[in-house]
């Protein structure tokens, strides 16, 4: 089943667009003043000393802007940006080829990296510390290790999931920098910007419309924002206005908070199948039609972020404003005592 158009893990053609709107400084990246900050701290001190700077890791849900991030430290040091990603790297020989290709202080851009083989991240380790790979030749009591010496270069990790990354390799990582969901008021500033981009003709209330349903993540904001322009284009509008743009994201199963197609359809399984809970994870995902890990991934966090479900350890259950979003009446406690506890 498709993906609805909120999706966090966007096709290679929305990504495509999606670069064309990244900001390019520090500066112009909003809504994580805090990081930006940080960040800026630790470019600024590193150009004054002439090095490369700390190895950096970034965490938070998809769509903050870590990917944004790495490009920026790689613009703002003047150094060129190898990107890669954990799942690529099942085996020392793939890291230190990588490793191995690298130039003087370039930035490597690690993505997902919770997700990288464990002999890789053993070797990795040393890299870090000491820009050098040791390269195993042969096997059994005749294997050799060959050090090999490597660029200094600035490794930036990312992760949706820091907690599944061993301490050892957390703690060679100078900088961390946590991303945070964003305020309404930064993402309609980044639409604002983006719309400016597309010339795409919006006015203050539809910005803050898209704003308010896009989950606190830019790279939704920017998504929906896209959609709203093809639906004023293929009606023949002009500037954008408020009730063109809820028509647009109404045609598009996204709702005043931003719930989307495969959010509702968790929330009304979990009410409608399951009497409200508790149900399990397996279970929830095959009566919507989806991976476990899409639902996991996608629809729960946010569910969980608004109050809608709650995860219990005998399963998920919808709460009484969950049922209430849906237009339902919850049942009362007596009749299912896992409920509203």
């Amino acid at each position: 089943m498709e993906h609805s158009a909120v999706d966090p893990w966007p096709e290679p053609e929305e990504r495509a667009a999606e670069a064309a709107l990244r900001p390019s400084t520090l500066e112009e990246f909003e809504g994580q003043p805090r990081v930006s900050d940080q960040l800026g701290l630790v470019l600024s001190a590193a150009k004054h000393r002439g090095t490369t700077p700390d190895h950096v890791l970034l965490s938070g849900p998809p769509g903050l802007g870590k990917t944004t991030l790495a490009m920026i430290i790689a613009s703002e040091m003047g150094v060129p940006l190898h990107i890669t990603s954990g799942p690529a790297i099942q085996h020392p020989g793939d890291l230190a080829a990588i490793l191995s290709g690298l130039v003087e202080g370039e930035v490597l851009f690690l993505d997902e990296i919770h997700r990288m083989s464990r002999p890789a991240e053993e070797m990795l380790y040393l890299a870090m510390e000491d820009f050098r790979v040791d390269v195993v030749v042969g096997k059994g009591p005749g294997a050799t290790a060959i050090p090999i010496e490597i660029p200094a270069f600035t490794l930036v990790g990312a992760t949706t999931r820091v907690g599944l990354l061993p301490s050892p390799l957390r703690d060679r990582f100078g900088f961390t920098g946590n991303l945070d969901f964003y305020e309404v008021d930064d993402l309609q500033s980044i639409v604002t910007r983006s719309s400016a981009m597309l010339g795409v003709g919006l006015d203050e209330a539809s910005a803050h419309e898209i704003a308010s349903r896009s989950r606190g993540t830019p790279r939704i904001a920017n998504r929906l924002l896209r959609r709203v322009r093809d639906y004023a284009q293929v009606n023949n509008q002009g500037r954008v206005d408020l009730a063109l743009t809820r028509a647009a994201l109404e045609l598009y199963e996204v709702d005043p908070l931003g719930l989307d197609r495969l959010d509702r359809a968790v929330l009304e399984a979990i009410c409608t199948k399951f009497g409200g809970g508790p149900v399990g994870l397996s279970t929830l995902a095959i009566s919507v039609a989806e991976e476990a890990e899409t639902v996991q991934e996608v629809a729960e966090p946010f569910l969980v972020r608004l109050g809608f479900l709650m995860r219990t350890p005998r399963g998920r259950v919808a709460t009484e404003a969950g049922w209430r979003h849906l237009g339902l009446t919850p049942p009362s406690s007596g009749d299912n005592p896992d409920l509203f506890t």
